[in-house]
């Protein structure tokens, strides 16, 4: 059977969108993927399984992500048999016109607050192999988790990573499991929360990819000029510390929100813009990290949409690129459904699908609740 994974290989530049309940007034799941494929996006992650998503996605060519949300872990690892039904009615029912690629087993969940959630995760992750793999799916759909920062300890400098030590008994024999199966270890890193949390002590044009003095790590001997090398290079030295050093890292969450409260000063529209646009163009070179050089830098941009319904700080309801109307909330380069002017109406499907997808690069997206994509170079 020919793969049909996610091109991972070559992937440089994501968008994650997410359809659920924090969300009440993006466009509908057609509407959405017309949006996808104007903007010349291939690839979407999402974090849940949600019917309508899967059907408006069939037939488009778009590559998908799904998520296995974190509520459904325990029964996951409990019951084999569950896993096999949920794996048959939210991805094999869909395929092969809807283009299931992936499964993205929890979300963050080691280091979260749920203890029962960090015991049940491997079982959950082992149950949904074990569904693919019976279904002969193994070979197109790759099998994943997201973890935050919170799973690391010393991450500055770089080389100075390891798992948190109440974290590493769960995380290395996930590790174990994913490098016998060759999944990628995939990280939501967000400068923006790092620089929001320490701006005293971190020079936010080392946050937005600007001109920097940068940092030197003195154990490689390597320098750092943007803090997302060196997240990903954090992850890498935790990995090689817990014997898992040919391990791939990919960016599955990054972005800057464009509105806060009052303590949160650096999200605006001009931050979200240069942090965004220097992302697009650092991945568009298709380089390493200084400790990776040859591992290509991959990372998902968090999010297509606003989650006007998210709780929490503004910034969480504000990392949106597009408006709920399919326009642009600033310009990176992406071209939405809708121009700036009142007037304007959306494209069509068959206007887009006459476009044909770009040559020259390809985006993937995510979505659930609210969304990111990934800029690929061909």
């Amino acid at each position: 059977m020919k793969s049909r994974r996610c091109h991972h290989h070559q992937l440089l530049f994501t968008f994650l969108l997410f359809f659920s309940q924090k969300i009440d007034n993006i466009p509908s799941p057609d509407e959405v993927a017309t949006l996808l494929r104007a903007a010349k996006i291939r690839n979407v992650r999402i974090y849940d399984a949600d019917h309508s998503v899967l059907e408006a996605f069939s037939g488009t060519g778009l590559q998908l992500v799904v998520g296995l949300p974190n509520g459904y872990l325990k029964d996951m690892s409990a019951n084999a048999s569950h896993a096999m039904s949920w794996v048959k009615e939210n991805v094999q029912a869909f395929l092969p016109k809807t283009s299931i690629c992936g499964i993205a087993v929890g979300n963050e969940v080691l280091g979260g607050g749920d203890n029962e959630l960090w015991e049940a995760l491997l079982g959950a992750v082992k149950n949904v192999y074990k569904a693919i793999n019976k279904l002969g799916l193994a070979d197109a759909v790759q099998i994943t988790t997201a973890h935050s920062q919170a799973v690391f300890a010393n991450s500055y400098p770089p080389s100075s990573c390891i798992f948190e030590e109440n974290v590493a008994q769960y995380m290395k024999p996930l590790l174990e499991f994913f490098s016998q199966i060759g999944s990628p270890f995939c990280l939501n890193a967000y400068p923006f929360l790092a620089y929001t949390y320490n701006p005293e002590n971190i020079d936010i044009n080392y946050a937005l990819f600007e001109k920097t003095k940068g940092i030197y790590d003195m154990k490689t001997d390597l320098h750092y000029d943007n803090m997302l090398d060196a997240q990903i290079d954090a992850a890498y030295a935790a990995l090689e510390d817990a014997g898992f050093k040919k391990m791939e890292v990919i960016v599955t969450e990054t972005g800057w929100a464009s509105r806060g409260d009052d303590n949160e000063a650096a999200a605006t529209v001009n931050n979200a813009r240069t942090y965004n646009y220097n992302l697009r163009k650092r991945l568009a070179k298709k380089k390493g990290t200084p400790l990776r050089p040859k591992m290509v830098v991959k990372a998902y941009i968090f999010a297509v949409f606003n989650e006007n319904l998210k709780p929490g700080p503004t910034s969480e309801r504000n990392f949106g690129l597009f408006k709920p109307d399919g326009s642009i909330s600033y310009d990176i380069g992406f071209h939405g459904l809708k121009s700036s002017s009142a007037d304007s109406s959306l494209l069509s499907l068959k206007a887009v699908q006459a476009q044909g997808l770009s040559k020259s690069y390809i985006l993937i997206l995510t979505i659930s609740a609210a969304a990111s994509f990934l800029f690929l170079k061909q």
